[in-house]
């Protein structure tokens, strides 16, 4: 594993390999609202689309942070069911630069992405990228574990 600080490395990225295309595409969707997703094609990636989405920064837990994260990675399923997406991958969403602790973001990831699993008929596969050890760690405990 190679450490990295991921605050907006990954939106960054992702404009980046995308090209210029994204960002204006990006500007069409007039933001998004926390917890909401939006999609856009992937044009220069790989991947057919991007799925965005907007989670608020932690603030002690109490301000309705994690039902915010629960909302991005729910409406990211659904948006991507929607779209007959077959393999969705999701960073380690607020963990870097909206300081979610890791285990209660860890958590909130693999609950809902189970969740919606056990009722998607689409989805077949769920990539759970992390982009350094404290995150990949987090979710090997998690998913060892009998929680799941």
């Amino acid at each position: 594993f190679q450490e990295r600080d991921h605050s907006q490395m990954v939106s960054h990225s992702i404009h980046k390999m995308a090209g210029l295309e994204l960002k204006k595409a990006c500007l069409k969707l007039n933001g998004c609202e926390y917890g909401e997703a939006k999609i856009t094609s992937g044009y220069n990636l790989s991947a057919k689309w991007v799925i965005h989405t907007v989670a608020a920064k932690w603030q002690g837990g109490n301000l309705g942070e994690k039902n915010i994260l629960m909302r991005c990675y729910q409406n990211s399923l659904v948006l991507a069911e929607k779209y007959a997406v077959k393999t969705i991958a999701f960073p380690a969403i607020a963990t870097g630069g909206l300081f979610f602790p890791v285990e209660v973001a860890a958590r909130i990831a693999i609950t809902e992405v189970m969740k919606f699993l056990l009722e998607s008929k689409s989805i077949e596969k769920v990539i759970l990228v992390c982009f350094n050890i404290q995150v990949y760690e987090q979710y090997l405990a998690l998913l060892s574990g009998n929680d799941f």
